[in-house]
Parts: structure tokens; C-alpha cells; sequence
């Protein structure tokens, strides 16, 4: 062993991931490194340069900025840097410039390279990806597409119910799609199951030639092929129905029955909306909504990814919102007019976790008259009461159904967003950020939201002054940073030392997708369905897609675990983290997800929306 090489292996027994290599493995890496002394203001590579090798500063310091200058991080001995770019096409993804004389260690990049396909170590540190797959065998978190095991079956609305019936023999099924097209995948009508023909044809006296459209369920409940087996376990125990079809972009895909779900054990979530449906009393419901922070455990516990967990807690809460509201409508009759209950804020995002407030509204039908109004505000009393007894409880910002404000006809929703997106004062734009997460939960006037959605991205869209406001409000949120390689905690109070994972970790992110979702105009209200649908319209580019992905897929999954780490020791769960909790390898990688965020923000911030 020469006496230069002997001064880099002692450096690199003290740097992670090198220290795991074994000594023979440390030896030969660190023969490949060579030594390179620059003096301040030194550029170590520029944006979009082809990188040369990976960079572990041995002593001084250097500064990484984004495309736009801004700052990003300040480098001191034994951190590492230019691995974004080496794990992409191999150009620089910032600038590197020395902020003192410095001395730099470089790894060629293909002996990076095959690092990173030989030892796990460096795979797990320097790949920021969290994912994992789901369960193969769990009917939770499959595709409904996975679980559609024919082709579809069906027959048209004239199809008589003898001859739907001998379909339904032949072919060994109790269900058929009604569609506009006649054996194939047309729109879909209704469906015709065999308690129909018994129930309906046998029992009412009816003819065989009678239409297959007498007798079938019209518009009946469907599920797209991207739902997962969660929403047909929770629908099917939730409406008590046993056929679900399936929809794709209008057409009729195929039919889920109970029958097709015998193989699969439901999971936890779905026995939760199970008791929901049934409960006879908000204490019932009480009882159940209890139980989520072990059910949060027991999913974070079976490494199910981060978007799995929140779905399926929203999905609990859209349950209990749903039955307080048949409860609410038996106690102070039907409604006079139809109207639809929303929720915005996590829920209407589908991302609700361990703890969560409530943020809701009420769109009424333009019929609706003054004295109708005192029924819907008995209803948002009796819902808004019941969920907070439910653990969901009043959001501080009164943005819920009770406030007066906030239930509205059309009409005046069609104005409030008209004004906001006519004069982008600050109030408007955080109204507008709320209101643009909205998603319908329950009531008989889904219709009222549909063209009120679509009118207002088109708008809003079409606006370049409010687009701006928006994307400066999508900054005000900026992840915890601090710029010598560390983190910006909380200085005071209760949470002193800690980090907000909510307010400077998910939410810059959601905002993020939120202004991608309103200049590519696309109706996804999910963040990482915003982000996905976002590159697919060519808002953002593949690669600023894909960073900043698996940086929330990180932030987001780093949140869940310590909620179930704060339940698993007997406390409640709550959205702050003690970075001093985490291991040298969690600091580095929560940290780089935080910079990717930063640099995402610092490009949309300078009109750069489609980063790459």
C-alpha cells in the first residue's frame, strides 16, 4: 500500500457508506480516487456539464446553487455531491463552486457506478427512492385492473331478460353490464344481476321478453381500473352491494363481484368502514375512528407506501362524512333541494394521516331559498359536530360547512372564484389554494361541482396575474433548510429543536403540484397524481417529475413513520420531528429531498415550471 494512499483510506473509514466496505473493498475504491486542491471561487463543475466522477469534500468548503443562483447548501469536509447528476444522464444538475480553498476527493463515475449495482450500501444511500412495492396478494393496495378476471360481459338495454339470463348461464356469471354496444366495451348503462331476474322478472310476474332496461340498475356506482381494492371492499360493505363495475375513460371494463374477492383477506380499513356503515350512533363511530392511529401503525409497520396509508385513512373519514350525513337526513327528512358535501384541505387531497382537522363545505342547488337554508344549516351543525366527536375536529380557520360562507348555492361559488381569480388579493390566494383541493363526498348533487370545477381551471388558467399570485403563494411554505448541511428547526416553545413535517415538508410539495395542476388545467386534486399528470402534460419535465416524486415519496413517508414511532410509544401523533432522532443516513437523505423541493420552488419562482 503506497504511503499517499494511506492518508484517503484513514478519511474514508470515517465517511458513510465507505466505512461498510470491507478492507480489502475500501482499499481498492479508494486507489481510484484522485486528489484535487482548488482555490476559492473555484468552479468545481457547472449546470449541465458532463460530470466526471462523484465529489467528497476532504477539506474546506463549497457552495451548490441552482440554475437560477439561487443558494442551495453549503458543503463542509466529509459530504458528498454531483450524484443526482451521475444517476440521470450523467450532466450536472447545479453549479459547484468552491467557497474556500479547498481539497476535493474524486470517484470516477463508472466506479460510482458500479458501486451503486454491488453494494447494497451505496444503493440505499445515495438512491433517494423509498418506494416499496405493495403486497402482491393484498387486495388493498391492488390495482382493480389486477383483480378483473374476464373480459366484460354484457348486453344492450334492449336485450330481453330471457336472453340476458341464458348469457348469465352459459357463462357461469350472476352479473352482466348493460351497455350502448352489444358483446363489448360500450358505455355503460346499468347493471342486471340474478337477484334482479328473481327479485324483479320471477317474483314481479314479468314477461321474458320484457327489456333488459326495465329491470336493471340504472347509472349504478363504478370504479376506474387505477382504484385500488380498498375502494371495492369499502363500497361494497359500505352500500352492502355484491357486483361493482368497472370503467374505463366511459367504457365498461368489466364487473367485480364478492365472489371474485373470496381469495383475498380484507384488511383492517375495510372492517373500519364496515362498523362505520353500520353504526347506529356518533359513539359508535367514535369507537372506530379510535382505532386509527393502530391501524396507521400496523400499515407503516407493513412498509405500504406512503400515498396506500393516507388513502386509506381518508377513505375512513369519507365513510364516517357519508354516514353522518344519512343520519343527518333521517333526522331532519330528505332535503328540500340537492346538494353536495366537499372536503378540501388533506381529505379532499386524499392524504390524511394520523391526525387531521376538518375542512369541509356545502354546494346547494340554485333553487334553494332562504327558508331551505335553515335545513343545511342543521345538517353542516349535525355533520361538523359529529365529526369532530369523531376525532376530526373543528378547523381553527372556520373553513367548514357551518360557517355561513361556506354554504352557498352555485351561484355564489361561481362568484367567490370568480373573485378570487379576478382580484388575487392575499386572502383570495389562500382561499384559492384551499378551494382548488375540493373532491365531493356525498349527497345528491354530484352534478353541482362537475362544470363549476372545469369553468374555474379554464379561468383561473387563462389569468396570467393570478396564475403569478399563486405561484408566490406556493412559495411562502419553504422547506427547513439551513445552510451549513443541516437543519432549520423550530427555535422555541414546545417543539423546539424539531421540524414541521407538515407545514415545511408536504405541504411546499403540495403547493408545488397545485400550481402544475392549474396551468396544465388538470383536474387531479391528489399531489402525486398532480405531479404524474403534470409531466404527462409537459408542465414539468421527466426528470423534475421524477425528483421531485421521490423526494415527496421520502418527506412524506419519513412523516408516517414517526407518527407511528410517536403512537408506538403511548403519545398521539403529531407532525413534528426531531432530526437529532435520525440516523446520519436519514439526515442526508430527508435533507436532500428538502433541497430538491427548494430547487423546485426556486425554478417555478423564476417562471421555470418545466424544470429539468
Amino acid at each position: 500500500m503506497g504511503a499517499d494512499l494511506q492518508p484517503v483510506i484513514a478519511f474514508l473509514e470515517g465517511v458513510h457508506p465507505y466505512d461498510t466496505l470491507t478492507r480489502d473493498e475500501l482499499v481498492r475504491v479508494a486507489g481510484f480516487f484522485s486528489r484535487r486542491v482548488l482555490a476559492k471561487g473555484e468552479a468545481v463543475y457547472r449546470l449541465n456539464e458532463p460530470l466526471e466522477g462523484l465529489y467528497l469534500v476532504k477539506a474546506g468548503g463549497v457552495e451548490i446553487t441552482d440554475e437560477n443562483g439561487a443558494l442551495v447548501s453549503i458543503l463542509g469536509p466529509r459530504n458528498s455531491f454531483g450524484e443526482r447528476g451521475l444517476m440521470r444522464e450523467g450532466l450536472a444538475l447545479t453549479n459547484a463552486v468552491t467557497a474556500e480553498d479547498s481539497v476535493l476527493l474524486e470517484l470516477p463515475s463508472n466506479e460510482f457506478l458500479r458501486l451503486l449495482e454491488t453494494a447494497p450500501s451505496f444503493k440505499r444511500f445515495f438512491d433517494r427512492s423509498r418506494r416499496v412495492e405493495p403486497r402482491k396478494n393484498d387486495i388493498a393496495t391492488m390495482k382493480v385492473s389486477d383483480l378483473l378476471a374476464r373480459k366484460p360481459l354484457s348486453c344492450t338495454p334492449e336485450t330481453t331478460v330471457q336472453q340476458a339470463a341464458q348469457i348469465m348461464r352459459d357463462a357461469r356469471v350472476s352479473s352482466l353490464g348493460v351497455t350502448s354496444e352489444e358483446n363489448g366495451a360500450g358505455a355503460l348503462r346499468g347493471v342486471i344481476t340474478v337477484r334482479d331476474m328473481s327479485n324483479k322478472v320471477l317474483a314481479g310476474g314479468m314477461a321474458p321478453e320484457t327489456p333488459v332496461a326495465t329491470v336493471m340498475t340504472p347509472d349504478p356506482i363504478s370504479l376506474p381500473p387505477d382504484a385500488l381494492g380498498s375502494d371495492i371492499l369499502h363500497i361494497m360493505l359500505e352500500r352492502k352491494i355484491g357486483h361493482l363495475p368497472i370503467v374505463d375513460h366511459g367504457r365498461f371494463a368489466g364487473m367485480i363481484t364478492q365472489t371474485d374477492l373470496t381469495r383475498f383477506q380484507a384488511v383492517s380499513s375495510a372492517v373500519l368502514i364496515r362498523d362505520i356503515a353500520s353504526s347506529t350512533s356518533i359513539a359508535d363511530m367514535a369507537r372506530v375512528t379510535a382505532q386509527i392511529p393502530q391501524l396507521l401503525v400496523q400499515l407503516v409497520g407493513g412498509h405500504q407506501s406512503h400515498e396506500v396509508v393516507t388513502r386509506l385513512i381518508t377513505d375512513i373519514a369519507d365513510a364516517v362524512t357519508r354516514r353522518l350525513l344519512r343520519m343527518a337526513e333521517e333526522q331532519l327528512r330528505a332535503p328540500p333541494v340537492a346538494y353536495l358535501w366537499l372536503a378540501c384541505g388533506s381529505q379532499g387531497r386524499q392524504e390524511q394521516t394520523g391526525v387531521s382537522d376538518q375542512d369541509n363545505c356545502l354546494i346547494l342547488d340554485d333553487a334553494v331559498t332562504p327558508d331551505d337554508m335553515e335545513y343545511f344549516r342543521q345538517l353542516a351543525k349535525f355533520v361538523s359536530d359529529g365529526l369532530n366527536a369523531c376525532g376530526y375536529i373543528y378547523c381553527p380557520g372556520d373553513m367548514m360547512a357551518t360557517a355561513e360562507r361556506w354554504c352557498q348555492p352555485v351561484r355564489v361559488w361561481r362568484k367567490y372564484f370568480d373573485g378570487w381569480i379576478n382580484k388575487p388579493n392575499p386572502e383570495a390566494q389562500m382561499l384559492a389554494s384551499v378551494m382548488f383541493d375540493l373532491r365531493a363526498i356525498g349527497g345528491p348533487g354530484a352534478h353541482l361541482f362537475q362544470d363549476l370545477q372545469a369553468e374555474t381551471l379554464d379561468k383561473a388558467a387563462q389569468n396570467s396575474i393570478f396564475v403569478a399570485h399563486m405561484v408566490s403563494n406556493s412559495l411562502k411554505h419553504a422547506p427547513p433548510l439551513g445552510l451549513l448541511r443541516g437543519f432549520a428547526t423550530i427555535r422555541s416553545g414546545e417543539h423546539r429543536n424539531h421540524i414541521d413535517m407538515k407545514h415545511n415538508g408536504v405541504v411546499p410539495v403540495a403547493d408545488l403540484a397545485r400550481v402544475y395542476a392549474l396551468k396544465g388545467r388538470l383536474t387531479e386534486v391528489n399531489t402525486r397524481a398532480r405531479l404524474h399528470a403534470a409531466e404527462e402534460a409537459g408542465v414539468i419535465s421527466a426528470s423534475g417529475a421524477r425528483d421531485l416524486i421521490e423526494a415527496y415519496d421520502l418527506i412524506a413517508t419519513m412523516r408516517l413513520e414517526n407518527q407511528a414511532h410517536l403512537v408506538r410509544s403511548g403519545r398521539k401523533p403529531d407532525n413534528f420531528l426531531a432530526p437529532s432522532d435520525l440516523s446520519d443516513f436519514e439526515r442526508s437523505h430527508l435533507r436532500d429531498a428538502f433541497v430538491v423541493v427548494r430547487t423546485m420552488q426556486s425554478a417555478i419562482g423564476h417562471g421555470k415550471g418545466s424544470v429539468s
